[in-house]
């Protein structure tokens, strides 16, 4: 959670981005996370954009939910007076020995389907095929991009849970064609060196 001033602060230290996850529906979230509220994360979303900071935001399917509650989700963020900038879309990854280990694997198609949605609901919205890669096929994958999604999270691990190597990213983007994004290295040169002068 972020207070507007701290959001100001990370802003004014050269933050470009803030990824704060939904998770889920508004109905749905009191039955995943108990530490904070939904409004909480929206209230943090707000103090984000106060900032200037761009917005980071989707969620997890296979969490129990409902269809409606991956409407719900989708519409909440497609509803807010700017939408994120990107917005994951994470498959659960079952963890033995959390609560939710023994839910059943994500079905591709709902995969593909939550994407396309957030693709017509959001056009610019970059979509990123996130959590969960590491138990889909290049098939699968390739599904997910051209139902809309438009990038990925790279590196071998995201947050708890593994990632393909580069290697393997590199290996796919080359089998279907894809071209990576170039990093923003020269804007955040740029940027450094900008803020050295001030």
């Amino acid at each position: 959670m972020l207070t507007e001033d701290q959001a100001q602060k990370l802003a004014d230290a050269g933050l470009y981005a803030y990824n704060h996850n939904l998770d889920t529906s508004k109905e749905h979230y009191s039955e995943i996370i108990t530490t904070r509220t939904y409004e909480d994360r929206l209230n943090t979303l707000d103090n984000v954009r106060k900032a200037g900071v761009t917005v980071c935001c989707g969620g997890i399917i296979g969490l129990g939910e409902t269809h409606e509650d991956r409407i719900g989700m989708l519409h909440t963020l497609a509803t807010m007076p700017e939408h994120p900038e990107s917005v994951p879309i994470n498959s659960l990854v079952a963890i033995k020995g959390t609560p939710l280990e023994n839910n059943t694997k994500v079905d591709v198609w709902d995969m593909v389907r939550m994407i396309a949605t957030a693709r017509i609901l959001m056009p610019k919205t970059m979509v990123r095929l996130s959590a969960g890669r590491t138990e889909m096929s290049i098939s699968d994958q390739a599904l997910c991009f051209m139902a809309g999604a438009n990038s990925i999270f790279a590196g071998d691990k995201l947050l708890t849970t593994p990632n393909p190597s580069f290697d393997e990213d590199n290996q796919m983007f080359q089998l279907l064609g894809l071209q990576p994004r170039k990093a923003f290295k020269e804007e955040s040169k740029q940027y450094l060196r900008e803020l050295v002068e001030a």
